[in-house]
């Protein structure tokens, strides 16, 4: 039956025009899972997955019914489904539970493909256990158990007798549910297990999650400045930037988002305390303390016990810390990841021998973590060209530094290695991930955001290379709209293109320096809306208005100081400062306006994207691009129609003119002139918003553009952070890409900045 299933996704794949990778994304599935599920390689699909992918391929009842019937099941009716699963509440029901039910399989496909992808169930997941951690970094148990003033319970200090804190992996939700307060603090230095704890945590809390629980979601600490953002508004903008739909407006007038963080629907699974800025900790934990959420706080040992020390614990929290592999865990392991063979045995045997040999020793010590076991395990047993035996040259590996440090270097030409061996662009594969680790370093960030590529150079140098690409391209673009009506001799015309391109570039780089200086350009997370429905809100629409008035004002009053300028030097036309300051303001006016009204009803025909077109990087790029395009499209247009106007009204005026005469100088204004000044000045205020204003037009000018140019990147950025993601060396946390682990972030960063 398995083979009859595999047969039948394959063929409904091709009818529908997807690519393995591409039905993975649609069914938010692991590409691994559509690649198992169609070869045989994986039997029994759950009921779940086979819902996803008859979503996901649009199929009809009749072949639903095929699909399901393949695996040797029916589908169950909606009365026997999760409650996850089942149909949409009746319509007094919680407004909030549909957009709850949502996030729930978000989450849910979410951490499914990551785990699998990160291969945690191959052969067998890691033994990641835990202990109660010391009493000084937990709170008395009297405030974990909720026990009133006065009331029976736990003495200071410690845990409540019977309330067992340590546990294995498959026991985490069991023993957070043990603790009253629903706040639990996981400390593990690094490589400990903390991410692997977290995601089973996810979804062992979703599987059996009733209607209106709340749904966990796993926030990365380190992007959050607590000086800047409250922790539940910093909670609802990584919520909306992850789910897009999430923005629609709530109950009472907040985004959903909000309303989930403020209801308690959401549980904070807070990953990597030690990666907010260390001057911020402190401010950090007093924020989490001021709050009554839930959460589930991940953090390195040393750094959340100095923040503990300055300030307090986490208030109400219960703390494990993870322990240590052993020899038995690394027996258990390691040589069922591979069935090559040495001359004792198991290629892995000699270094288990050692390990059990030297428990102090380098190796012993290095290979008590995860993240080390799972990189010697890539570089050894998923390599026919590596042998483990290697690391048991004291010489080149007489220290644990010394054996960590050569791990983390061979990982990237281990993973970057076709099956027969050979490298696959290793040094482009070096120098792209060395960058975008430094990058990431500079911006004090482990999220790797495809919209904030290049943002790490100082924001007067981007300002400065938006500027250069807003010239060119209205330069360009003069010369082809004026040239065909333009009479002037040949050599006047790239002359004219180029005062015209350096007035846009210069307005719009001063117009992205001062707009990446207040708040950095995020993607567009909203699509067009032709009829009715909620919009994003009048202080939206009034912050659009203003940067339309005054950015178009900024430009329309220096394309009339140029535009005389351009009559007197390069026409010989007579010009005086009257009819310069006329020209002046009436751009001024004319842009500003235009402007101003053009990003207003932009602004009130948007609507929250879907979160299925916006979900993953890659979606969001895509659906920015169609959002911004289709703004220029709808957009530029009314632009040029409503300057054009204007200025067919002043050649009329100006023909009513005694001699057409202004000031004294005779006015060359027709009605071509105002046609051309309509495409121009259309064409290029779309140029310069989309490429100096726009998130997109930001990863234009820098990711496809500039850093390419310059050795950074390789030309085909997407194809090479999806390449980086499906070798294992990125990873997915919802709308942006992370590094494996910090570690490996902070090897390459390190490497990338040595002289070459």
């Amino acid at each position: 039956m398995a083979s009859r299933f595999g047969v039948l996704l394959r063929q409904w794949r091709q009818r529908a025009g997807l690519s393995q990778e591409a039905l993975a994304e649609r069914a938010e599935l692991g590409v691994r899972t559509i690649r198992g599920l169609e070869t045989g390689e994986r039997g029994d699909p759950r009921v779940g997955t086979l819902r996803l992918l008859a979503d996901a391929l649009e199929l009809t009842g009749a072949e639903r019914a095929e699909l399901f019937a393949a695996t040797g099941r029916a589908e169950p009716p909606a009365e026997e489904r999760s409650a996850d699963e089942a149909g949409p509440p009746p319509p007094d029901a919680d407004p909030l539970l549909d957009a709850l039910k949502a996030l729930a399989h978000l989450m849910r496909a979410r951490w499914q493909r990551e785990e699998e992808h990160r291969q945690v169930h191959d052969p067998v997941p890691l033994p990641v256990r835990w202990r109660a951690a010391p009493a000084a970094l937990q709170d008395d148990w009297a405030n974990i158990g909720r026990v009133e003033v006065g009331g029976a319970g736990a003495g200071a200090g410690g845990t409540a007798p019977g309330v067992d804190l340590t546990g294995r992996l498959d026991q985490v939700v069991p023993v957070y549910r043990r603790i009253p307060s629903g706040r639990l603090v996981v400390l593990g230095r690094a490589g400990a297990g903390k991410t692997i704890l977290t995601t089973r945590f996810v979804l062992d809390l979703l599987a059996a999650r009733g209607p209106a629980d709340p749904v966990p979601v796993i926030f990365g600490l380190g992007a959050w400045n607590p000086q800047r953002a409250g922790l539940r508004d910093w909670l609802a903008e990584q919520l909306v930037r992850d789910a897009p739909d999430l923005a629609a407006p709530g109950p009472g007038g907040a985004t959903l988002a909000a309303a989930l963080v403020d209801d308690h629907r959401v549980l904070p699974v807070l990953d990597g305390f030690d990666e907010v800025a260390g001057g911020l900790r402190r401010a950090a934990l007093a924020a989490l303390n001021a709050t009554t959420l839930p959460v589930l706080l991940t953090s390195r040992a040393e750094e959340y016990r100095a923040a503990v020390d300055a300030t307090d614990v986490l208030t109400a929290a219960a703390a494990v810390e993870l322990v240590d592999l052993t020899a038995d865990d690394l027996a258990g392991y390691l040589p069922r990841t591979t069935r090559r063979t040495g001359p004792a045995g198991n290629a892995w045997q000699p270094v288990l021998d050692e390990v059990r040999r030297d428990p102090d020793g380098a190796l012993a010590a290095v290979l008590t973590t995860p993240l080390m076991v799972s990189l010697a395990r890539r570089i050894y047993s998923d390599t026919p060209d590596h042998d483990p035996a290697e690391l048991l040259d004291a010489d080149r590996f007489g220290t644990p530094e010394a054996v960590e440090r050569h791990l983390l270097a061979e990982f990237v030409p281990a993973v970057y290695r076709e099956p027969d061996g050979g490298p696959v662009d290793l040094d482009r594969a070096r120098r792209g991930l060395g960058y975008l680790a430094d990058h990431l370093s500079r911006l004090g960030t482990h999220d790797l955001a495809w919209w904030q590529l290049g943002t790490s150079a100082r924001r007067g140098a981007r300002a400065l290379v938006v500027g250069c690409a807003v010239f060119l391209a209205v330069a360009l673009t003069d010369v082809l709209v004026e040239g065909p009506f333009l009479e002037v001799p040949p050599v006047l015309l790239p002359l004219l293109a180029a005062m015209i391109g350096v007035n846009a570039g210069v307005g719009f780089a001063v117009a992205h320096w001062h707009v990446v200086g207040v708040q950095p350009l995020e993607p567009v997370r909203f699509r067009l809306r032709l009829r009715g429905g909620p919009g994003p809100g009048w202080p939206r629409v009034r912050s659009r208005v203003r940067l339309g008035l005054l950015g178009g004002a900024l430009v329309g009053c220096s394309y009339g100081v140029l535009h005389k300028l351009a009559q007197w030097s390069l026409l010989g036309l007579p010009v005086t400062p009257a009819t310069t300051l006329f020209d002046a303001v009436l751009f001024t006016a004319v842009f500003g306006a235009a402007a101003a009204l053009v990003l207003g009803l932009v602004t009130v025909m948007e609507a929250p994207l879907d979160v299925r077109s916006a979900g993953s990087p890659t979606g969001l790029l895509r659906a920015n691009r169609t959002a911004v395009l289709v703004q220029v499209v709808l957009f530029v247009p009314l632009f040029a129609v409503l300057i054009a106007g204007v200025t067919w009204l002043v050649a009329l005026a100006v023909a009513g003119l005694p001699g057409g005469r202004l000031f004294g100088v005779a006015v060359i204004w027709t009605p071509l002139t105002g046609l051309l000044l309509g495409l121009v000045g259309g064409l290029g205020g779309g140029i310069g918003y989309v490429l100096g204003l726009t998130a997109w037009g930001q990863w234009v000018v820098f990711a496809r553009l500039w850093l390419p140019l310059t050795g950074r990147l390789p030309w085909a950025v997407p194809a090479f952070l999806d390449d980086a993601y499906r070798r294992g060396v990125l990873r997915r946390a919802g709308a942006v890409y992370q590094f494996r682990h910090a570690r490996l972030q902070e090897h390459l960063a390190r490497t990338h900045r040595l002289p070459t």
